[in-house]
């Protein structure tokens, strides 16, 4: 079955678009809703990539469910299929007939998003003594956010559907690629105070390019930690103040997201719920696949950001220095609790 997959990797988009037809071609990967062909965006399948192995074109990961597998999975799933003489048999079907398709077009994207991204960011001041910071301090979060990544405006655009454009303070967070490029910024829309976020249906929202990036504090080689949102990050930061830390923002953008080839050893800092156990899976298998050593830090409410605002600090540094390699607890951990 293995010549099997290489071909149907080879034509990976075709495959998408006959069997997943209700998805979208994002960059390098297809995205729909599952393997039953159903519209959404928690599967992402590589449309790149060698024909097989780690990385191979095809390879798909469903953030929600943690199912993941390759092109022929795809196929059985899609198909009910459960025989792998029947499995063989319809991807047969498939490769001997002539493939009618166009190939998907990306969805539309706002021309010149990413240099749009950065002239906003660019724009944007340092956090200390306005609303940003003190959004961050209402969330117990304690570490230095003289950061590189994180920046705040006091008149950032926001459009509500079918209203008029508005003007609101916002934190501005830096969303980089594996090089260090911005490609793309989270904007946390706040209350003029900044004791709470903005009081609209959607507080946050991202401009550019988040796929496989995200907002790092700190330049990982070879340890870091990964998770989702940025007060999450934030808050570990406040208990591990050295260890480079990476916010992907969303479930699915922490599953897909690319780590630096360099790394031996990786912390995922998992949200408490489905979508997080399913995201921490996922990133998980994509960091053993390279042969990164795997921890996950699950957190004993929602998320960190809740825990480090629910208990104390010493539970927490209790907590963490179970969780970490010894090497690491020295490092990192027990700097701060002296």
């Amino acid at each position: 079955m293995r010549q099997l997959a290489e071909r149907l990797s080879a034509m990976a988009e075709a495959v998408c678009s006959h069997y997943l037809s209700n998805g979208r071609k994002e960059g390098h990967y297809w995205k729909v809703g599952d393997v039953h062909n159903t519209a959404g965006g928690s599967l992402f399948v590589r449309l790149t990539g060698p024909n097989y192995g780690p990385g191979a074109a095809g390879k798909w990961t469903d953030a929600a469910t943690g199912e993941h597998g390759d092109l022929l999975d795809i196929i059985a799933l899609n198909r009910g299929l459960s025989d792998p003489r029947d499995i063989c048999a319809e991807a047969m079907d498939f490769l001997s007939e002539p493939v009618h398709y166009q190939p998907a077009r990306s969805d539309p994207v706002p021309p010149n998003t990413a240099p749009s991204a950065r002239r906003l960011f660019m724009a944007s001041q340092p956090v200390r003594g306005t609303p940003a910071e003190t959004f961050l301090r209402s969330r117990g979060i304690t570490c230095s956010l003289e950061l590189d990544a994180l920046r705040f405006h006091p008149r950032c655009f926001y459009k509500p559907p079918h209203a008029p454009r508005m003007e609101l303070p916002a934190l501005i967070a830096a969303v980089t690629d594996i090089t260090g490029s911005i490609t793309a910024v989270q904007r946390t829309y706040l209350s003029p105070d900044g004791l709470a976020k903005a009081p609209l249906e959607e507080p946050r929202r991202a401009l550019g390019d988040i796929l496989g990036n995200a907002v790092r504090f700190g330049v990982a080689d070879d340890v870091m930690a990964a998770g989702e949102g940025i007060e999450t990050m934030l808050a570990l930061r406040s208990l591990l103040p050295g260890l480079p830390m990476a916010a992907a923002l969303t479930a699915n953008h922490l599953a897909a997201f690319r780590l630096p080839k360099s790394l031996k050893r990786l912390y995922i800092a998992m949200d408490n719920d489905k979508a997080g156990a399913g995201a921490a899976e996922q990133l998980a298998i994509a960091a053993f696949q390279q042969g990164t050593d795997v921890h996950l830090l699950r957190p004993a409410t929602k998320d960190w950001n809740d825990d480090l605002t629910g208990h104390s600090g010493a539970d927490l540094v209790m907590r963490l220095n179970a969780l970490l390699t010894p090497q690491d607890a020295e490092q990192f951990l027990r700097r701060r609790a002296a």
